[in-house]
């Protein structure tokens, strides 16, 4: 797949103006989105997403083609999981909804930069060290492992990192409208925006991790996986708010991720083991009996395993809601029923 630099500067110049249109005509001015404007935004996005894909098909051939469709859903995937934190980051700050727009499409862009950056390292990477390889497969099956398995109730706005910079700037408890600093007595503090900026920030920077290495092992090619990322922040934002009530529900969406880093992670082992250079490891030699796993083996894989998560996500939550709560419990025969009043979440 050959991309000329014009290809690449007009790629990055059209997915810069989309953002700089969102900006000015969506979040300049503080509103909370209708259920209808993040349904139509958000499908319009999709829907562009996929054009694009059935474009690369057209010019560069199918095998690209898969490529690009197989990356974009493991992206969208691994944004939805990232719109789950970015909810628990927005409620410990107890952000008002008029303005969490304004959060979302900065901790957006920062993603993308990261992103980008990352990827261009990774396709250096990729051109220079064929064990790298190796080193990708290895960090998703952790990624897998950690994602399946650990803890996913630690709010990164309570994390070691958000303290530290609690302690080294003065910040207000108070918002003043979106403003990232405001002016108290005489001094310059810092409001709960700029920190929700700031965490959501360092959550992109841990997502971009797991996510370049993973679109990597679908294919080699920078522009695919920049392009599958780019399509895959856009409209997020107003995803966020088309299922911010869905998110709760996908309970086994860390699963389902899991299972496809997974997936990924022994894809790019067999690749590695396909392309070995490295004198330690079967002399040095290729291990050609490795099987390579085909991209449209990939891709319906990816597509089922999505499918399967969100299905047993929503059917788990809807037998929950079903299920009978228990009767209240008398302390003894003849003392009345207590009745306990709900409790109320407190905001930060």
């Amino acid at each position: 797949m050959h991309i000329t630099p014009l290809v690449w500067i007009i790629t990055i110049a059209v997915t810069i103006a989309f953002f700089v249109y969102e900006f000015f005509a969506h979040v300049r001015k503080p509103h909370e989105p209708t259920i209808g404007e993040s349904a139509r935004w958000s499908a319009f996005y999709i829907g562009l997403a996929l054009l694009f894909g059935v474009g690369i098909g057209m010019v560069s051939g199918w095998t690209y083609g898969g490529e690009y469709f197989a990356g974009y859903l493991t992206e969208k995937a691994l944004s939805i999981d990232n719109l789950f934190v970015f909810l628990l980051v927005m409620t410990a700050f107890a952000v008002p909804k008029i303005y969490q727009q304004k959060v979302l499409m900065i901790g957006i862009v920062i993603a993308l930069i990261l992103r980008g950056i990352f990827i261009a390292v990774g396709a250096a990477l990729i051109e220079n060290f064929s064990w790298v390889f190796y080193a990708f497969g290895a960090l998703l099956l952790l990624l897998a492992y950690r994602q399946a398995f650990g803890s996913h109730d630690e709010n990164p706005a309570n994390g070691r990192f958000m303290r530290l910079v609690r302690r080294v700037l003065p910040v207000t408890d108070t918002y003043d409208e979106d403003r990232l600093t405001t002016r108290m007595g005489g001094r310059r503090f810092v409001t709960p925006m700029l920190l929700t900026i700031i965490a959501i920030g360092f959550v992109d920077l841990i997502f971009a991790v797991d996510s370049i290495p993973a679109i990597y092992g679908l294919t080699n090619q920078a522009y695919i996986v920049f392009t599958a990322n780019a399509f895959a922040l856009m409209g997020l934002r107003q995803l966020y708010f088309l299922i911010g009530g869905l998110l709760e529900r996908l309970v086994y969406l860390a699963q389902g991720l899991a299972v496809i880093l997974a997936f990924i992670g022994v894809k790019l082992v067999l690749h590695a083991m396909h392309v070995n250079e490295l004198p330690f490891i079967n002399g040095g030699e290729p291990m050609l009996w490795a099987p390579e796993i085909p991209i449209w083996f990939s891709l319906l894989f990816i597509a089922a395993t999505i499918a399967v998560a969100t299905v047993a996500s929503l059917l788990k939550t809807r037998r929950s809601q079903a299920a009978p709560s228990a009767p209240p419990v008398r302390s003894d025969d003849h003392a009345p029923l207590e009745e306990t009043a709900p409790h109320t979440k407190e905001r930060s």
